[in-house]
């Protein structure tokens, strides 16, 4: 078991916690982070381009001048790609982009990440997260506190004073356990979780036991 301390809002340390090796104090698998990642990013494109191939533009319903006697190359229509506002030729179409990863690959990218920022001393585990009011300079102030200003926060979505105080700054975001992922697991340098987010991260992601 990893042992962590545990630390107020004021950066203080005022106990610890033990947290299963499995889980954050795993082997790092960049390959796994990198295919994660790849899928992520690919699923979140649109897919939408699209150009208009001859059939889809307008006009062209006449030939634009006789087959034979003119001295230039016979033409059938001003749809063709050849001609200015024909249709495109193998142009982009509507498709998905997203790349299917299965639900092991993904528990084993997202263990690997959690487990780089404990390596990296960037996972800060507080006793508890909690705002009086939404306000934006008060979640500034604790995070300078705990030297994070570029943190991902896990909490509960019921806390939301500290989801709605955060909304403003453009490097900090909070999840709910829930929504953790790889890519903003890596993107934001610290990784904050309260004692609570962070056993209930703790057994999402415990490796299943295969029944012999």
């Amino acid at each position: 078991m990893a042992t962590l301390d545990v630390k107020n809002t004021e950066g203080k340390t005022v106990g610890s916690i033990e947290l299963s090796d499995a889980v954050f104090a795993t082997e790092v698998k960049e390959h796994l982070l990198w295919e994660v990642v790849r899928a992520q990013r690919a699923g979140w494109r649109a897919g939408s381009a699209k150009t208009k191939g001859r059939s889809e533009v307008r006009g062209g319903g006449k030939k634009p001048y006789r087959q034979k006697g003119t001295g230039r190359a016979r033409q059938g229509t001003r749809r063709a790609p050849n001609h200015v506002g024909g249709g495109a030729v193998f142009g982009p179409r509507p498709r998905d982009y997203s790349i299917p990863v299965p639900k092991k690959v993904r528990r084993g990218a997202l263990r690997s990440a959690v487990s780089l920022r404990l390596a990296e001393e960037q996972l800060i585990i507080l006793d508890k997260l909690e705002l009086a009011e939404i306000k934006t300079r008060g979640l500034v102030d604790v995070l300078g506190r705990l030297e994070a200003d570029r943190a991902l926060i896990v909490e509960a979505p019921e806390n939301r004073n500290v989801a709605l105080s955060a909304r403003n700054l453009p490097r900090c975001k909070v999840l709910p356990v829930e929504g953790v992922n790889v890519y903003d697991v890596l993107k934001h340098e610290q990784l904050i979780l309260t004692q609570e987010t962070a056993k209930d991260l703790e057994a999402r992601l415990a490796p299943r036991r295969v029944r012999g």
